[in-house]
């Protein structure tokens, strides 16, 4: 008889379950409401802080761009308009006096005088002009 019950309890152990245990996924999901209770009110605590209010401005207008183009016999050329002698410092205090200033652009050719470069910056620089670029052309290779 003793013989006879080891082989019914061996037999009782290899046959499987056939129950799932829920107390350990019981106990976990209400480790997990017990936390969110807890932490909930904190996540919906707000701080009261006042915000700067913004305005909305406007940009400013991009200004004018002038090109003053001067060939190889010093001859110039206000915006692809021909000049006549003397014109430049006239033209150059009339966009002086624009708000928002232009941007003078010198588009000079290679053979131009520097006497004549110099002269037309010193004309821009009396006149107020305070934006003043050249404009070159890349060398092909």
């Amino acid at each position: 008889m003793i013989g006879s019950g080891n082989v019914s309890r061996v037999a009782s152990h290899t046959v499987p379950m056939a129950e799932i245990n829920t107390t350990p996924l019981v106990d976990v999901m209400l480790v997990l409401l017990v936390i969110f209770i807890i932490t909930a009110p904190l996540l919906t605590h707000a701080v009261k802080i006042e915000l700067p209010q913004a305005g909305s401005t406007t940009t400013p207008e991009k200004p004018e761009v002038i090109s003053l183009s001067i060939d190889g016999a010093g001859n110039m050329y206000w915006n692809n308009g021909k000049m006549v002698q003397g014109e430049l410092k006239a033209k150059l205090q009339q966009a002086a006096a624009e708000k928002p200033q232009p941007e003078l652009n010198i588009r000079a050719d290679k053979e131009t005088r520097y006497q004549i470069l110099a002269e037309v910056m010193a004309d821009a620089q009396n006149a107020g002009i305070t934006k003043l670029g050249f404009v070159s052309e890349p060398v092909a290779r």
